[in-house]
């Protein structure tokens, strides 16, 4: 009633506030820009035609990096010469960082540049370092004398001066290449289907999968094909054919810049939630009305003067009341004083604060799933090199490629997933990709555990039978652990790309949540060089161990095993935190504001906000 009145008095009126219907709809329309930063045409931008070459950057760029990573440890011993457990930390912090810049890829994205020209700049900056490394790889003068890390350890030179600052800059100019590229891939991908059109958004459920399918392509042809050329025609061959992986990627994302629906940048994200943490803080002294509508943002709605705004809203929910504050508008008698944004904020800014803080508890609960990740390119690479790794009497399999036996599974499961499992689960659930983002998390944290299980008791048979048999077991006995890390990484990397993703409904902060998920790579690495030196540190006081479980260079005198055993108990302890969560998540996600359903429009603006 009270609309209608407002219609009936002003022509101008009816442009100030309007109920949201066709014209929300039709501004969502206008939320994301061509090439040319004119309005997209549903028609011609946009859906899996233009993903795909999105698709093309993340298999290629994988593919460089995965080559890079998998195999640097190697290089970094055996040519920078590095001790064991330092370039272990070398490897772990180099990929850290990689995945912490994921934040600044995602802010630089969201706030300024858009995730089009973050990919396109940042890109070229990771290609550089590519090519420096095959440089440096590929001149003698620039690397140690050659010396055999095994039999002369001690005796070998470790890189240091000019040689280590060309290694370590090459190093970081693909960490802040690939760091500020990976989650762009992801909602720029995304970002090409519509989540409010049904069809739409079954089709992103299945471009989330297609995603992992091509990071899993990646990742086999690097851990096969690559690596191989790495062993056999040298690291700067191998460096090389990254650089040229990454510059195919490039050209994939380039071809497809006629389809693309671009969303464009918004201006600072974290300035709107600076707004709602100021304004609680001064309105601290307040009290929460009762009923939600009396909140600052839930009767009206302004028609938006920029064409381009997004006036997608989040209801309200009752999780941390205390931010409700900031939608507390203060009577001060003078109702014409226009009221600054970081005194009252709207329902909308409040609710996407909360998101933020909600979702950090299960961000948190995948960090020790990235720290068994970390063994798996580090420790276990140099498991396998203990190892016999004879296939044929001419072909030995390379360490490093032990990792592309879980991808090979998963081209082919992947597919299947998503064409028999996820229509079959949708039947059931309601939910378009056939489960919850958050039950398929815990199904991959569930089997992370059995992995450091099955290479905890494979390590300990190695390690028997070479130290007390003097037998030298198969390569191919330790793949169990690659095998079940890989079906636990389908689910959670996934799950966990698509439930960040998701949570930014006003379609402002995409890239920077998807990048959060990056993060927990990052702490999950930094944790196991944390992790590494905390246990040399403490079992070095061992009278049996006594310079600690990880401290020498021969893994016959380590006890990995022990190491392992200990991850496993903290995963299987971090699965148990993560149920808790999760259900926490779930209870706490709903929205207060079911009554207010019924209530066609809320508010994204006022007459009186500056």
């Amino acid at each position: 009633m009270e609309m209608e009145a407002g219609r009936g008095e002003k022509g101008d009126n009816n442009n100030n506030n309007i109920i949201i219907s066709e014209e929300m709809m039709m501004s969502s329309t206008t939320t994301s820009v061509d090439w040319r930063g004119k309005p997209s045409n549903p028609i011609k931008h946009g859906g899996m035609k233009a993903a795909v070459f999105v698709l093309g950057l993340q298999g290629f760029e994988i593919m460089g990096i995965a080559a890079v990573g998998n195999n640097l440890i190697t290089y970094v011993l055996n040519e920078m010469h590095f001790s064991l457990s330092e370039s272990a930390n070398i490897v772990t912090n180099f990929i850290g960082t990689i995945f912490i810049l994921a934040l600044l890829g995602g802010y630089l994205s969201d706030s300024y540049l858009g995730s089009f020209w973050t990919i396109l700049i940042f890109g070229f900056i990771e290609l550089s370092g590519f090519i420096l490394l095959s440089v440096q790889a590929h001149l003698p003068q620039l690397k140690p004398p050659k010396c055999n890390m095994l039999t002369d350890g001690d005796a070998c030179v470790e890189a240091k001066g000019l040689k280590a600052l060309i290694f370590f800059v090459a190093l970081y100019l693909v960490a802040l290449g690939s760091g500020c590229v990976k989650p762009n891939m992801i909602s720029h991908g995304a970002d090409q289907f519509n989540q409010e059109d049904t069809k739409q958004s079954k089709q992103l459920s299945r471009y989330f999968n297609a995603a992992y399918f091509a990071f899993s392509m990646g990742e086999l042809i690097a851990l096969t094909i690559l690596v191989y050329v790495q062993t056999h025609s040298g690291m700067d061959v191998g460096f090389g054919v990254s650089a040229a992986a990454m510059a195919l990627g490039l050209i994939s994302l380039i071809c497809g810049t006629l389809f693309y629906r671009n969303k464009p940048p918004q201006g600072s994200i974290f300035t709107p939630i600076a707004q709602v943490l100021v304004a609680a803080l001064l309105n601290r002294k307040s009290v929460c009305p009762s009923d939600a509508r009396m909140l600052h943002g839930t009767q009206t709605i302004k028609a938006p003067s920029n064409a381009n705004t997004n006036p997608t809203i989040l209801l309200h929910t009752n999780r941390f009341r205390f931010l409700d504050k900031a939608c507390i508008k203060m009577q001060d008698g003078n109702t014409t004083k226009e009221i600054s944004k970081w005194r009252l904020c709207t329902v909308t800014q409040v609710e996407q604060v909360k998101i933020l803080i909600s979702v950090l508890p299960i961000f948190a609960c995948t960090i020790i799933f990235n720290t068994i990740l970390a063994q798996l390119q580090t420790f276990s690479v140099q498991q396998g090199s203990a190892m016999d790794t004879k296939l044929t009497k001419n072909f030995h399999i390379p360490p490093a490629s032990l990792q592309s036996i879980p991808y090979i599974m998963l081209i082919f499961i992947v597919p299947l997933y998503d064409t028999f499992f996820v229509p079959f689960a949708r039947k059931f659930t309601g939910h378009d990709s056939g489960i919850t983002p958050l039950q398929r998390i815990g199904v991959g944290l569930f089997f992370a555990t059995f992995s450091m299980v099955s290479a905890a008791l494979m390590e300990n048979k190695r390690r028997i039978s070479a130290v007390e048999s003097n037998e030298t077991l198969s390569i191919f006995w330790i793949t169990p652990q690659f095998l079940i890390f890989g079906i636990s990484e389908m689910f959670t990397a996934v799950g966990l790309i698509e439930f960040f993703y998701k949570q930014s409904l006003k379609g402002s902060m995409q890239s920077f949540l998807t990048a959060i998920t990056y993060c927990s790579y990052s702490f999950g690495f930094y944790l196991s060089s944390l992790l590494v030196s905390l246990v040399n540190k403490i079992t070095s006081n061992s009278s049996s161990h006594h310079g600690g479980w990880l401290s020498d260079n021969n893994l016959n005198k380590d006890r990995l095993d022990l190491f392992y055993w200990l991850l496993a108990i903290l995963s299987f302890l971090n699965f148990l935190n993560y149920l808790f969560w999760a259900k926490w998540y779930s209870k706490n996600g709903s929205s207060s504001a079911t009554e207010n359903q019924e209530f066609n429009s809320k508010v994204v603006g006022d007459d009186g906000i500056v």
